[in-house]
């Protein structure tokens, strides 16, 4: 599959989509995700609160799933992604979290929840770029600093402008604690205990006419990379670059946010991009509805 070009293909023969109904607010419950997707023959699991989505996903390719789908947050989309990469199957994105940047990024229509379960049935697949960062794939990207902090908090999910406000005043303030994190620009310039950094897979566009906290493409090869200094008097310096891999240093286990999710980290934390690993699989109706915009 070239990457950067969607091409029919077939649909598959034990298709499998993993549904959390809690994501988005109950949103795939109210749409009646689980059985629109067994009318089309896709075997629906839906996730209870205890259940571990790895094993499931594990199961799921043992007993010879030979597409995976998920709907959920994109922290979820991110397990069964990684099961898709593992053992080469394609990997279809059904947008029942309540941002999902990922989909909005690969060409997903976000406002069709049930549309989207056509990406088995009547698909078009291209292969996509994912990151790693200590071997465990992002589709987004990785938060550390203010937002790997406030992703940690409970008041998050429910309040998160207060709760990143809150945490920045902390992170910022005159008695704020050195985050003991180091990384080297593309500049070979060294950035000591920055406030933010955060590295995407693909870089974000931050300039017209792409809107702005949204990628171009997923498949240019490169890490993006945003490092927010602490102020010094009078200014902030911001940095912004790409590259294939990126180490960053660490004197203690690493607050971060992962797709949205809290997880500790152990430095070095070394990030890499892995180029056209995922097969991508979308609606063939939100491929045609997305090539006028690609042209514009």
């Amino acid at each position: 599959m070239t990457p950067g070009a969607w091409s029919r293909t077939d649909p598959p023969g034990r298709p499998v989509l993993f549904l959390n109904p809690r994501s988005g607010g109950g949103k795939a419950t109210r749409a009646g995700l689980a059985e629109r997707a067994r009318e089309r023959g896709i075997g629906a699991i839906v996730l209870r609160p205890d259940d571990d989505l790895a094993t499931l996903v594990g199961d799921a390719v043992a007993r010879g799933a030979d597409a995976l789908g998920a709907a959920g947050g994109d922290g979820s989309l991110a397990v069964v992604a990684a099961a898709a990469l593992a053992n080469d199957l394609p990997f279809v994105c059904v947008p029942a979290g309540t941002r999902n940047h990922f989909a909005l990024d690969v060409g997903v229509d976000r406002g069709d929840l049930v549309g989207s379960l056509d990406a088995f049935t009547d698909g078009v697949e291209r292969r996509i770029d994912v990151a790693e960062v200590n071997g465990r794939l992002f589709l987004n990207n990785v938060s550390l600093g203010i937002y790997g902090d406030a992703v940690r908090q409970s008041a998050y999910r429910d309040a998160k402008a207060r709760t990143l406000a809150q945490t920045t005043a902390k992170v910022l303030g005159p008695s704020a604690p050195a985050a003991g994190l180091e990384l080297v620009d593309d500049r070979g310039h060294s950035h000591r205990d920055p406030a933010v950094v955060l590295v995407s897979n693909n870089p974000y566009s931050f300039d017209p006419p792409r809107a702005p906290g949204t990628r171009p493409v997923l498949d240019g090869g490169q890490l993006g990379v945003v490092v927010l200094d602490r102020p010094a008097p009078g200014r902030t310096s911001a940095r912004t670059w790409t590259a294939k891999q990126l180490e960053v240093i660490a004197t203690a286990p690493v607050h971060a946010g992962i797709d949205g999710e809290a997880i500790d980290l152990s430095p070095p934390l070394r990030f890499v991009i892995r180029p056209g690993a995922l097969r991508m699989r979308i609606s063939r109706s939100h491929e045609s509805a997305r090539r006028p915009l690609e042209r514009a």
